[in-house]
């Protein structure tokens, strides 16, 4: 019996396909998994049975993913789940920014009481939200995911000019992509031409305050600013003060600060990218599947801090799943370990990311508690495991 603490409220529609082989609830101790949207996990203890975190998203800075890793514990994310769901909200956002549309109806409210000179009033005022259309206009696209490449394709059937920036676009991603977007060198060259930016990227060292003074400087001047993928990629002071000068014309984001709110020429939502029921049931079955997979079968899927591995089961074997240092001779000491102990390698994968590796065996023999120590004590393990 497996073990799932869920640290929020997790659709019923992903839950419903862990199956009779497993417990789930807000309150379980010493989980062997756990499934999460966006809870704080950085002062959470992790037990010693945890083998894996599945995030109900494709943000996972609520997570130690650094410190998950050290312990042998396979953090996952959701990308493209909700990707059609932040799409139509950053399409929204584009006709917020341009339109003045959520002043105009703030203003619309004040009209209340005036009777039948409220036609008049509204033909007399109209004037102070006009905006200009987005068709025709130069849209950049920052980072070329799931949901950069929806943007970039919905934007360009709109009418925009889009320039999409992304120096580690996949072959998977680059294929989903329009050939009439254009592919832009370098973030100068989506500053210097483009009417609105649009922000897709992680939340990492590199990109912490991407846009800030002097990449504002940049851009061209009354340029509209989206942001819907973590609210850390903008400096708000140098945002706040490109906006009192009229460098930036508007802002909109699913990330306020108290700064923000109330401030002319920002659109603050309560981060709804992922907010519609569609994208939290793709999130669910999305996270559920991949959890399942590793604890019953090894395989790892969409792994944050872990390379993809996705093997077929040997019939009679046993299975050996290894999370270890990414250093030389490492897959000659498993061997030399096996077959010492009198273990056959009937089938194996190896990848590395960085300075881990994942290592997937399957075996025939008698897998013995010595031959699993054996395997422990050597130096590059972090954890092994055996599914039966």
């Amino acid at each position: 019996m497996y073990k799932i603490l869920c640290l929020n409220k997790i659709s019923p529609v992903g839950t419903k396909r862990l199956g009779e082989a497993y417990t789930f609830s807000p309150e379980i101790e010493n989980p062997d998994g756990i499934l999460v949207r966006s809870a704080a996990m950085h002062d959470m203890e992790l037990g010693e049975n945890l083998l894996a975190i599945a995030r109900a998203g494709a943000g996972v800075n609520n997570i130690p993913v650094d410190k998950c890793l050290e312990k042998g514990i396979v953090v996952f994310n959701t990308p493209g789940a909700n990707a059609n769901a932040v799409k139509e909200l950053v399409l929204c956002a584009l006709l917020l920014t341009s339109r003045r549309i959520a002043p105009a109806m703030d203003w619309v409210k004040t009209l209340k009481g005036q009777g039948d000179q409220v036609e008049k009033l509204i033909e007399k005022g109209k004037s102070q939200f006009a905006g200009p259309e987005i068709q025709g206009k130069a849209l950049g696209v920052v980072g070329l995911g799931a949901i950069g490449i929806l943007v970039a394709n919905a934007a360009s059937q709109l009418g925009m000019e889009v320039y999409g920036y992304d120096p580690y676009l996949s072959v998977e991603h680059a294929w989903h992509l329009s050939s009439a977007v254009h592919r832009s060198l370098s973030l100068d060259e989506i500053y210097a031409k483009c009417d609105y930016i649009t922000l897709h990227l992680p939340q990492t060292k590199d990109t912490k305050g991407m846009v800030n003074g002097d990449s504002i400087q940049k851009m061209k001047d009354g340029v509209r600013i989206l942001n819907f993928a973590r609210g850390a990629l903008v400096d708000s002071p140098a945002l706040l003060e490109a906006l009192e000068k009229g460098k930036v014309a508007a802002y909109a984001t699913d990330f306020p600060t108290d700064s923000m709110l109330g401030t002319e020429g920002i659109v603050a939502l309560p981060h709804l990218g992922a907010s519609t029921p569609e994208s939290e049931d793709n999130c669910a079955v999305m996270a559920v599947d991949q959890i399942k997979d590793y604890l019953e079968n090894g395989n790892i899927l969409n792994s944050v801090n872990l390379p993809s591995i996705s093997m077929a089961r040997e019939a009679g074997t046993k299975r050996i799943c290894i999370i270890h240092k990414n250093v030389p001779n490492t897959i000659a000491l498993f061997a030399s370990t096996c077959g010492e102990a009198g273990i056959n390698i009937e089938n194996m994968q190896s990848k590395s990311k960085g300075e881990y590796a994942y290592t997937i065996l399957d075996v025939s023999g008698d897998l013995s508690p010595a031959a699993v120590d054996a395997l422990r004590a050597l130096e590059p393990i972090v954890k092994v495991r055996v599914i039966q």
